[in-house]
C-alpha cells in the first residue's frame, strides 16, 4: 500500500512538473539536467568563472546578478567582477563609481555605457558598489578594434605607449584555424557574393577576447575567483578569452556558463552540449530587453 501511494505521489509531482513554465533549465557539458546549487558550488572552486550570456535576454542578466549575489556570500572579499560591457578607457571613471567619490548621474553621463545598461548591467554594478566588490572594465576600446578590423594587427604597432597600456600587450598571439574565429569567415563567406569578406574581422574579435584575458589574469590573484560577464561567443566552446587565459597560465581552474535558446527547454540540443561547462536553456520566445 505504501509502494503504491508514493508511486501515485511521484506521479502527481511529475504531472504538476510538466504543467509548470519554468523560465529556464540548466544542464552540465554531457547534457544531463543539473541545477543551479551544482552550478554555484562548482563555480566557487574555480578561479575563472565566465557567464556567457545572449546581450538582450532577461534571464541571462537575473541570473548573473543572483550568481554574483551568491558567489559573493561565499567568497566575500575573495570576489572580483568584470564584463565585456566595459571598456579599459573606462576604468578610471568605474573606479570613481565603485568607491563613491563620484555621483551616479556623472558615471551614467561620461562613461561609455551599453543602450541597455540601466535595465542590465546597472544591477550588477550597483551590488558591487554596495558591497565594495572590484569590478574591472576589461574590454579593448572599441576604436583599437576598428583599427584592427581596418589593418590587422600591425594598425596597433603606431599606437601611443598610453593607448597600448589599454590593450593587450603586442605583438598578438593568433590562431586562425580556433573555430571560433575561423566560423566567421566562413559565414561571411556564406553571405553571398556581394558582401567582401575582410580576413581581418576574426583578428578584431582576437584582440578583444586577447584583451579581456590580459586584464582579467592581470586582476586575478591565486584564491580568489574572477565572475566575468561576456557574450556567449567570447567564452563557448572554450575558446576566445579561454584559449588566450590558458596560453598565459595552463593551470587556471576555468569554469563556463553558457546560454542557449531552444523551443523545447526539457532537453539539450545536440549542437549545445559540451559548448560549456554549464548550459542554461531558456525558451526561445523569452521577451527581450531590447
Amino acid at each position: 500500500m505504501k509502494i503504491k501511494l508514493l508511486l501515485l505521489s511521484m506521479f502527481f509531482i511529475f504531472a504538476s512538473m510538466k504543467s509548470d513554465k519554468p523560465a529556464y533549465r540548466i544542464f552540465d557539458k554531457r547534457g544531463e539536467l543539473t541545477n543551479y546549487k551544482t552550478l554555484i558550488d562548482a563555480a566557487a572552486q574555480a578561479d575563472i568563472v565566465f557567464f556567457g550570456e545572449q546581450h538582450n535576454n532577461p534571464i541571462c542578466h537575473w541570473l548573473e546578478l543572483q550568481i554574483e549575489k551568491d558567489l559573493y556570500k561565499i567568497k566575500k572579499n575573495n570576489l572580483i567582477l568584470g564584463a565585456e560591457m566595459f571598456e579599459t578607457d573606462n576604468s578610471l571613471i568605474l573606479k570613481e563609481y565603485l568607491s563613491k567619490q563620484i555621483r551616479k548621474r556623472n558615471f551614467e553621463e561620461e562613461a561609455k555605457l551599453w543602450p541597455n545598461y540601466k535595465t542590465d548591467y546597472k544591477p550588477l554594478i550597483n551590488f558591487a558598489r554596495d558591497n565594495d566588490i572590484k569590478f574591472v572594465a576589461t574590454n579593448i576600446p572599441r576604436r583599437y578594434a576598428a583599427v584592427v578590423h581596418k589593418k590587422g594587427f600591425e594598425g596597433l604597432n603606431s599606437l601611443s605607449p598610453e593607448a597600448k597600456k589599454l590593450i593587450a600587450p603586442l605583438p598578438i598571439k593568433y590562431d586562425p584555424d580556433l573555430n571560433c574565429y575561423k566560423q566567421m569567415l566562413q559565414m561571411m563567406g556564406n553571405m553571398g557574393s556581394g558582401v567582401k569578406v575582410n580576413s581581418n574581422l576574426p583578428k578584431a574579435q582576437a584582440i578583444k577576447d586577447a584583451t579581456m584575458a590580459y586584464f582579467i589574469l592581470k586582476n586575478w590573484k591565486k584564491g580568489k575567483t574572477f565572475l566575468h560577464f561576456n557574450g556567449s561567443y567570447h567564452s563557448d566552446n572554450f575558446q576566445g578569452i579561454v584559449w588566450y587565459l590558458k596560453q598565459k597560465n595552463p593551470d587556471l581552474k576555468i569554469l563556463t556558463i553558457t546560454s542557449v535558446e531552444q523551443d523545447n527547454i526539457d532537453k539539450i540540443g545536440k549542437e549545445s552540449i559540451d559548448k560549456a561547462d554549464f548550459i542554461i536553456c531558456i525558451p526561445d520566445d523569452m521577451t527581450k530587453t531590447y
